[in-house]
């Protein structure tokens, strides 16, 4: 979910001296956390960071080989109910398909045309020049007609000429073009397939380009690889999830061997879902330096834990529903108002809106009706031991009323179903336990594990002293609107007026550090609480932000670093530092 930010500030300066935090390599400070975690491509510190690599470049052709091939067998199976005249199955299964593609489209859209709409008064994305009053150029992202210069190898801002009208006309024109090759897409219902191909040109363009124009398309593919995962991540749970539930009660309700469409469309079904979970899990791991990268042997053995996992699950729905149809809907509507209810009650902190995050909430809750997903920070083997515990009780009851109803004497086929949920359960904790054991980013679960951070590997403990400020922080909570209308906020005064959006502000004091110090270069401060892990950073699902930072980091000369404040202290405290 994307929303704008809170009154969010963000600006950019000369680096600190003394702030904590050195340079971590030249494109989203993932080198060092690549090269901890043994991931594929990168350098040690100061080296040239992540790359897009065939791997990556596989990874995303087989998502869309995934999304086809459920989009196809779905359709498939639609028409051929229309043909045989089973009108009931059409009207569902069609429906199944169209609407929730429809509400993923909407979305998708939605974030174009905020992506793509420029400030009024700037051809692009506007910022403006100043003395920081520290020896340096400073940035400002306030809406101005002044614009920077995007030309490689600019080190100075300043502004630039007024294009003339034939440039003006071909611009106008480029974007008309942009604005209906995307409407169109959507349309046809393929703003997902748009965005695959896009991430996977942008990782490309990163690997072929020079080094300034390397980094800043690698961040910009990250940025678009969080969008699908998100948009997939929707679309699935409302399409694929009822669909599978949906083709496997026909398929016990009709006995016998299986219709081979029937069981490609509840295959394909089912494989999307186990992909698209492991792929948000990667993506979300990726997208934050202060967690180690989740490698392409862990996500593979997701996708297993995920399948088998939900294939047991879908499978007891099915067998309940096929029987007791009254009973399996009031089922799963109690199970997901408790799940949304749980939720809530954990206080997430995913978007950046009140309303959004109940929505958010809401999705998860449908998640939580057919596998685990994790929304909240700190150690989740608990709250994931207390979850499987309820499904394997859920199942082992739902099976059994089903099995109940049958010939115990005569029907073999039932018993063998019930083996089926069974063991299919079983390997899915089987390969969660290897995916926990042996493949975690963090480390073996039994063993010893990994600090969560990203730090340079020694003798030492992780981090700054204890006097210093951590660096990521670990309890942040959501920016309040008491602290948004300026309430007294860790000791500020009442009535403090709040910093307008994308202030300029001075550098910091000197801070002693445990860490080697890096002065040079622009710093991007962000007047918001960082999210905690696994929320996605505010960077990541306010486009605003996002916008911003991509202009100022494509005009520096130096890559920024980001900084998220306080809300704790009185003084601005550098909380998180990273290069984009």
């Amino acid at each position: 979910m994307a929303a704008k930010s809170d009154g969010a500030a963000a600006a950019a300066g000369p680096g600190p001296e003394g702030a904590s935090g050195g340079a971590r390599g030249s494109t989203g400070g993932r080198g060092e956390a690549a090269a901890a975690a043994g991931g594929p491509g990168v350098t040690g510190e100061g080296g040239s960071g992540p790359r897009y690599e065939l791997r990556d470049c596989c990874w995303v052709l087989c998502a869309l080989l995934v999304f086809f091939s459920d989009g196809a067998t779905d359709l498939w199976l639609a028409a051929s109910y229309y043909l045989h005249g089973q009108h009931t199955y059409f009207v569902l299964t069609l429906l199944f398909v169209l609407l929730p593609s429809l509400v993923v489209q909407l979305l998708s859209f939605r974030w174009f045309v905020y992506d793509y709409t420029e400030p009024a008064g700037a051809p692009g994305p506007a910022v403006s020049t100043k003395d920081s009053g520290t020896g340096g150029p400073s940035i400002s992202t306030k809406d101005s007609p002044v614009a920077f210069r995007t030309k490689e190898g600019s080190p100075e801002l300043g502004p630039r000429p007024a294009p003339s009208s034939a440039s003006a006309y071909r611009r106008r024109c480029c974007r008309l073009c942009v604005w209906l090759l995307q409407t169109f897409v959507h349309l046809l219902q393929l703003g997902q397939v748009w965005r695959y191909l896009r991430a996977m040109y942008l990782g490309l363009q990163s690997r072929w380009r020079g080094e300034r124009l390397r980094r800043h398309f690698y961040w910009r593919m990250l940025f678009e690889s969080a969008d699908v995962s998100m948009l997939r991540l929707l679309e699935t749970f409302l399409r694929s999830a009822p669909q599978l539930v949906l083709q496997l009660s026909l398929l016990v309700h009709r006995g016998g061997y299986p219709d081979l469409l029937l069981a490609l469309s509840t295959s394909a079904s089912l494989v999307s879902l186990a992909w698209t979970l492991a792929s948000y899990q990667k993506v979300l791991r990726d997208s934050r330096d202060d967690k180690r990268p989740l490698s392409y042997k862990g996500a593979v053995v997701q996708v297993l834990w995920h399948l088998f996992t939900i294939a047991a699950r879908s499978l007891a729905f099915a067998l309940f529903a096929s029987v007791y149809k009254l009973y399996f809907g009031i089922f799963i509507v109690a199970h997901w108002c408790i799940m949304t209810f749980w939720v809530i009650q954990g206080e997430t902190d995913f978007c950046m809106s009140k309303w959004e995050e109940i929505i958010y909430n809401m999705v998860v809750g449908i998640i939580y009706i057919f596998c685990w997903f994790n929304v909240k920070e700190g150690r989740s083997r608990r709250r994931m031991t207390l979850y499987y515990c309820i499904v394997l009780l859920e199942n082992a009851a739902l099976t059994g009323f089903w099995y109940s109803s049958r010939n115990f004497s005569t029907d073999f086929h039932s018993l063998i179903l019930v083996c089926v949920v069974a063991s299919s359960f079983a390997l899915g904790i089987f390969f969660m336990c290897v995916y926990y054991c042996l493949l975690h980013p963090n480390g073996p679960m039994l063993g010893p594990q990994a600090p969560g951070c990203i730090c340079p590997e020694s003798a030492e403990p992780c981090g700054p002293p204890a006097d210093a400020v951590t660096s990521p922080p670990r309890s942040l909570p959501r920016t309040t609107g008491a602290e948004r209308d300026g309430a007294s906020v860790g000791g500020e005064r009442a009535g403090t007026p709040t910093p307008p959006v994308f202030q300029v502000r001075p550098g910091l004091p000197p801070t002693p550090v445990a860490r080697t110090i890096r002065t040079e270069g622009p710093v991007i401060r962000i007047d918001l609480p960082r999210k905690k892990y696994p929320a996605w950073d505010a960077h990541f699902i306010d486009r605003r932000l996002r916008k911003t930072i991509l202009a100022l980091e494509y005009s520096s000369p130096v890559t920024p670093r980001l900084q998220y404040r306080s809300v704790g202290t009185s003084q601005e405290l550098l909380e998180y530092e990273t290069t984009v």
